[in-house]
């Protein structure tokens, strides 16, 4: 799933596709959405 950076509607299709664009605003800038998973790291 990709976000939209202007106007956060979710994009489904394929990204890497050239020439992709938002449908809602035109937008060319998208982010890749990530899970809100929280890590945690051991010392060694």
């Amino acid at each position: 799933m990709y976000k939209c950076g202007k106007c956060d509607e979710r994009i489904r299709s394929n990204i890497n596709t050239v020439g992709k664009q938002c449908e809602k605003c035109g937008s060319k800038i998208f982010y890749k959405e990530r899970p809100n998973i929280k890590k945690i790291v051991k010392p060694r």
